[in-house]
């Protein structure tokens, strides 16, 4: 993977492959700390026109805080000071403690830079890294080093030099899916839960869905808050820490290509359609919904569909073949529907909202992830939801 180095506003592209393979299981502190120098050592090393930085080899260098001190000189005088932090594994929602560090290397550097070594930085530790300005890099050759006003070095795509830590829970599994679809549906935004209140929840919805139990409910929240999406209430329970950043992980572990896709020819005209989709709507219980393109239509109109898209549950997909006089084709097709393997994707159409005379949408949460893997313009259609619909919701109420 490339990356760019920036100096004085020159930005210059190397491809790299700096993988390092080694036993990490069986370091030992100091063998640790040996190695993540090395690397560091190899990393400065290889930005030709960086020249005079140090790599401090006193091993007292963590009485002051911190594990390993390296220095570059900052023109047009000065040094730069890199105060490396080494942590053999670390937990997202811990790592909000290092954060707050405050570092004081001697000589009083121009600048103090923050960062963090481990043999394995994931995805989600280093969007936290960016988050609370700290730089960091792994084992593997995979690293972002920024020095304000004087080099920004970014490589990633290494595989990690030995196991990754198991996560867990899966997210991209229908049970997980369901608790991370109420933390992050619009209408429950800020809101208080419990696990037992989770469980609870979906017990009383306006279209019942099967609750996950309590024990996977257990193991995924456990899961979030270690990846420090939900954080502790003081009142007792969790509530959603950031929106945007559990969206997108549950987004890239989603599996879109579990539902079953069938197309379907239909003699009737669009309002024709619409008028059987909202009889289809009060026959189905709710498990029936626009998906996808049609769903963004309503819910933040931005790429126009010839098509009709819908989510039908198994065991009403011989009503809609009744009610739209639709038949299965090979080709020609002007409805897409999905047959869903986990009917969580129909977790509150439209919010709950009833009475609209028309078939529901699915949830806008729902419709982002599902257009953002249903191929052509989806994620051009994703984006404009998320900037449409989803963030606006969130900065209302403080979550972004």
């Amino acid at each position: 993977m490339d990356i760019v180095y920036v100096h004085e506003k020159c930005y210059v592209h190397v491809n790299m492959n700096m993988g390092v393979f080694v036993n990490v299981h069986r370091m030992s502190g100091l063998a640790l700390q040996k190695a993540l120098s090395s690397k560091l050592r190899e990393i400065l090393a290889s930005v030709e026109w960086l020249q005079g930085w140090e790599i401090e080899k006193d091993k007292n260098v963590n009485e002051r805080g911190f594990d390993i001190l390296a220095t570059i000189p900052f023109p047009p005088g000065g040094r730069a000071a890199l105060c490396v932090e080494i942590k053999h594994e670390l937990r997202p929602s811990a790592f909000r403690i290092e954060a707050n560090k405050i570092f004081a290397p001697p000589g009083q550097p121009s600048v103090t830079v923050p960062v963090l070594a481990m043999p394995f930085i994931s995805v989600r530790m280093a969007e936290l890294c960016a988050d609370y300005g700290w730089s960091w890099f792994d084992l593997a050759g995979n690293y972002s080093l920024n020095v304000p006003g004087l080099l920004q070095l970014r490589h990633t795509g290494q595989e990690p030099v030995h196991k990754q830590p198991r996560p867990a829970a899966n997210m991209g599994t229908p049970e997980a899916g369901r608790v991370i679809r109420a933390l992050l549906a619009l209408e429950n935004i800020g809101k208080r839960w419990t696990q037992r209140l989770m469980e609870e929840h979906f017990q009383v919805l306006p279209n019942p869905i099967r609750p996950p139990s309590l024990g996977l409910v257990n193991k995924v929240v456990r899961h979030l808050r270690d990846e420090a999406f939900i954080a502790e209430d003081p009142n007792g329970g969790f509530r959603l820490r950031e929106p945007l950043k559990l969206l997108t992980a549950w987004r890239d572990a989603y599996r879109f290509d579990r539902h079953e896709r069938r197309e379907y020819y239909s003699v009737l005209q669009r309002k024709r359609q619409q008028e059987a989709l909202a009889k289809l709507d009060s026959q189905s219980g709710g498990f029936a919904a626009y998906a996808t393109f049609s769903a963004a239509d309503y819910q933040a109109p931005y790429v126009h569909q010839s098509r009709t898209w819908l989510f039908v549950s198994e065991r009403e997909v011989s009503k809609f073949e009744y009610l739209l006089e639709a038949k299965e084709v090979e080709s020609g097709a002007n409805i897409i529907v999905l047959i869903p393997d986990d009917e969580g994707v129909f977790y509150l159409g439209d919010g709950g909202i009833s009475g609209q005379r028309r078939l529901v949408c699915t949830n806008p949460i729902q419709t982002y992830v599902d257009l953002s893997h249903c191929g052509g313009r989806g994620k051009e259609a994703a984006e404009a939801l998320l900037e449409q619909r989803l963030k606006p919701e969130w900065t209302l109420r403080n979550m972004l």
